[in-house]
């Protein structure tokens, strides 16, 4: 097979994998106008394959995802001009797959599919280079952005350095857990006395008054017992507490300054942590940024995934919330899932606090995971994730 044919799906995995599977010289894109007519969604699929080392010809043809008499006609035209073509029958509309079965009948073509459920090729018809075939392609988090026309950004985390941290952040969770109900009022102090004046990065040493403004108003004292964790664990040094009127301490460094002035980061690096531990991912970010290109023709969209890891060619996408779960959380993991990782992806959300049977149930609809407080408590989370990706039972 030296031309492979595609039928162009939303879902940006299968316009790109069994083409990076088997490594044809050209590839057909029977493709709706506005990808025909986008040369940034062309180009997406360009930049994808030189960056996985290859830059094989590529071409887009604009197709009826309905007449499938114009379909068959097309692509007897292809077959004609490439008589060594394949088709890959993974994607596409209904109106398209009836036509490329029409097709395949009447021109005698190789037609084959993918499963994700078995991660393997088969044969439909006369593709025997794809019979029973595993796929051992192995795709980062940056690839799955970059193959749907996404750009990955630098997040609030640099990844490169976290793994130095690994030891420290299973104390600091611990220490969450002891202090669940108190977190936002510490974090807040914590934003309190060292504040970020005019975008300037907070000081390392810190000296604040004992009792700070709260929100609306209220007042925040220090709670003592945690910052006496924080010392403990590394976090900060020196500390020094007068009952009643001030604190200071230095922070240990800037990630730990950036990690004890954020609400939210005692989670998400738990959760990362547990994609490491449980040995199975191939890439794992934290704070994963995706810049989306032209969306509906309003211009680029960022969004940010708390947690992203990789597995094969099967991305998770973690939402994690230190918070009651919320409806339009769920359907936001959802739509990230569907954009970035396509039919199969996993999508789980974890909470520090207990799961409702209504978001439960919302959740079960939308094909996302929860990960409640009960689980987190008992130490479940990497088993969790292993039953996720299927590589243990529940």
């Amino acid at each position: 097979m030296n031309t492979l044919i595609e039928l162009y799906d939303e879902r940006a995995i299968e316009n790109v994998l069994a083409a990076d599977m088997f490594r044809p010289q050209r590839i057909i894109y029977l493709c709706p106008t506005e990808v025909a007519q986008n040369r940034e969604h062309q180009n997406a699929i360009r930049d994808f394959f030189r960056r996985r080392g290859w830059e094989p010809e590529l071409l887009f043809m604009e197709a009826s995802s309905y007449k499938v008499d114009r379909i068959v006609r097309q692509l007897l035209t292809i077959s004609e001009k490439y008589p060594d073509c394949a088709m890959d029958v993974t994607g596409g509309s209904d109106a398209e797959l009836f036509a490329a079965g029409m097709f395949a009948a009447q021109a005698n073509v190789a037609a084959f599919t993918y499963s994700r459920r078995k991660n393997r090729f088969y044969n439909i018809s006369g593709a025997e280079f794809a019979d029973n075939i595993p796929c051992d392609l192995s795709y980062c988090v940056e690839d799955f952005f970059l193959m749907a026309g996404g750009t990955l950004l630098p997040g609030r985390v640099d990844n490169a350095t976290l793994k130095r941290y690994l030891n420290d952040i299973d104390p600091f969770f611990d220490c969450f857990l002891r202090h669940r109900r108190d977190w936002t009022n510490i974090i807040t102090h914590m934003q309190r006395v060292s504040p970020a004046e005019y975008g300037q990065v907070p000081p390392m040493f810190i000296r604040g008054n004992y009792v700070v403004k709260g929100e609306r108003g209220g007042r925040i004292s220090v709670k003592e017992d945690a910052l006496r964790e924080f010392e403990r664990i590394g976090f900060i040094r020196n500390l020094n507490i007068v009952s009643g009127e001030s604190v200071s301490f230095r922070f240990r460094d800037a990630n730990t300054r950036a990690w004890l002035r954020d609400v939210g980061s005692v989670l998400e690096l738990y959760v990362y942590k547990a994609c490491l531990d449980a040995h199975i991912f191939d890439d794992i970010i934290s704070s994963a940024v995706v810049r989306w290109n032209e969306v509906l023709g309003h211009g680029s969209i960022i969004n940010e995934i708390d947690v992203m890891a990789t597995m094969g060619v099967l991305p998770l996408f973690i939402s994690c919330k230190v918070s009651d779960i919320k409806t339009e959380a769920l359907n936001e993991l959802a739509i990230l899932r569907d954009r970035f990782g396509g039919k199969g992806a996993k999508a789980a959300i974890v909470s520090t606090e207990r799961c409702n049977a209504a978001c439960r149930h919302r959740a079960a609809q939308l094909g996302i995971t929860v990960i409640d407080r009960d689980e987190l408590e008992k130490g479940a989370l990497v088993h969790r994730l292993k039953v996720i990706m299927k590589v243990e039972e529940s």
